[in-house]
């Protein structure tokens, strides 16, 4: 039979196990780009549109946006222990532990896995909640890496019946009226309510789009209250894919995600993932307060450098076809270094449209936070419809795999020759289990959706299509493109 402990024991890894399931909520909207931590609220971010080769029509320039300074320590230590995230598991049920300590934390956090920070709740007690590096943190090749996209998650199952049955432990263990359900109870409500429309069709894609439509559809677009039931409509679009971008990308562009969407002030934009558990706009204000040093934290995080040889006579060459090739849209690196901010129309770039296109029906969404807390001054952001999408920054682009906006590519060199992009691939999702000649990850070529861990390209939103600009390359211009491009 057994003991008393022993069950409390199991009890604890069922509960880490079903908030494991769920941390992904936390991630709404901390996205791509950055260059360095400006100095005056008057700056804007710093451009250089002059290009060597010609910009194709189908593309605008992206004004940019006055941002905010702060303090990037403070930032940091707000990103890796700060309560931005209120409620969550009692800590004292929290049974994951890590001796890597990735993040130099101290204290309660010191042992806890870099997705989660011990932050205490309003009411006193000691919750563990998922952090921001839930998606923008990961390990490639056994190394961690600050600000890496983590497309290495799960996001296929409905997570409410894990949420339930933690809400059965805990009450079992502290009770219905206690201090420890009442600093969990909030997280178990909103997780519940968003768990069975954000799943994804295939493993290792976001869906954080979906995930902030509906959490804004059940708050009021002023006072921030969360409602149980929606306030306004939620687009019947499904969910949409999206891989998550590097951090690093962020100091150099003028709007953040894939599609320019979010303008205005990033700081702003970025403190939406404290949405997940506020209680009203007065939380929402702290964490806005807090959130201009995160951005200048993120404005001094750099890409990992390539970490194995490079054949700099290839590179010479890989850079010259780059420049006479992709620079108009994509930038120059190194001495000459500028980036144009060019939004590119999804007709012209040929990529899967659905996200680009799926705003003009989010006309309610769209309202919702230009128009309430979110739009108000000072520092208001706004979130824009474009069409399109935005030619990224290439910083650190052989650590970002897969590629396109949806991750449907797995390897650069597939990016570059459309006629050789799987329709079925599946991976292993090990971190280490990376091709250094094809700039991606290895994976197999399958004959059809086995299961979620294969990406299906023939789903809505889930397109491998567009971006064949390096269809008319060589395969030896190819190669050498490749080399230069583990130079940045």
């Amino acid at each position: 039979m057994l003991s008393i402990p022993k069950i409390i024991n199991a009890m604890k890894k069922l509960i880490t196990v079903s908030f494991i399931l769920v941390s992904i909520f936390t991630s709404i909207l901390l996205s791509p780009s950055c260059k360095k931590d400006q100095t005056s609220d008057n700056n804007s971010n710093n451009n250089n549109t002059d290009t060597s080769n010609t910009i194709p029509s189908g593309t605008e320039y992206i004004e940019p946006s006055t941002q905010r300074t702060g303090d990037a320590q403070k930032g940091y230590d707000f990103l890796v222990n700060g309560d931005y995230n209120w409620s969550g598991i009692p800590f004292s049920m929290f049974a994951t532990t890590s001796t890597a300590n990735e993040l130099n934390r101290t204290g309660d956090n010191a042992n806890m896995p870099y997705s989660y920070t011990v932050v205490t709740a309003k009411n006193g007690v000691k919750v563990a909640v998922p952090n921001c590096l839930t998606c923008h943190a990961s390990y490639l090749n056994g190394q961690f890496i600050m600000g890496l996209g983590n497309s290495m998650t799960d996001n296929t199952t409905n997570t409410s019946t894990a949420i339930s049955l933690s809400d059965f432990y805990i009450q079992l263990l502290y009770g219905a009226n206690s201090p420890e359900w009442d600093a969990y109870e909030m997280f178990s409500t909103v997780s519940k309510t968003v768990a069975p429309d954000i799943m994804t069709e295939c493993k290792g894609v976001n869906s954080a789009d979906r995930l902030f439509a509906i959490l804004a559809a059940h708050r009021d677009p002023q006072s921030l209250e969360w409602s149980d039931t929606p306030i306004s409509e939620i687009p019947n679009l499904g969910v949409i894919p999206t891989d998550v971008p590097a951090w690093w990308l962020l100091k150099k562009k003028n709007a953040m995600f894939y599609t320019a969407l979010g303008q205005g002030d990033f700081s702003r934009i970025m403190m939406a993932s404290a949405l997940l558990t506020l209680s009203d706009s007065s939380d929402a204000r702290y964490a806005d307060d807090h959130f201009a040093d995160v951005y200048a934290y993120l404005n001094t995080i750099e890409a990992p450098a390539y970490p194995q040889t490079i054949d700099q006579a290839q590179a010479d060459k890989g850079k010259t076809i780059f420049e006479n090739n992709c620079s108009a849209c994509h930038g120059k690196y190194g001495s000459e270094e500028s980036y144009p901010n060019l939004l590119v129309q999804a007709n012209v770039v040929g990529t899967d449209s659905l996200l680009a296109y799926s705003y003009s029906a989010f006309s309610a969404y769209l309202e919702w936070f230009n128009n309430g807390w979110f739009g108000q001054e000072p520092h208001s952001a706004a979130l824009v419809n474009t069409g399109g999408y935005v030619a990224p920054p290439l910083d650190g682009i052989w650590a970002t795999a897969p590629y396109l906006h949806n991750g449907s590519v797995p390897t650069l060199e597939d990016l570059l020759n459309s006629t050789e992009r799987p329709v079925y691939w599946q991976r292993s999702f090990t971190d280490t289990d990376y091709d250094f000649t094809k700039m991606g990850w290895n994976y197999s070529v399958e004959t059809s959706a086995s299961s979620t861990s294969v990406y299906n390209t023939t789903l809505s939103g889930y397109g491998n299509g567009g971006h064949t600009f390096g269809d008319k390359l060589s395969t030896d211009e190819r190669t050498a493109l490749i080399e230069y491009l583990k130079t940045l």
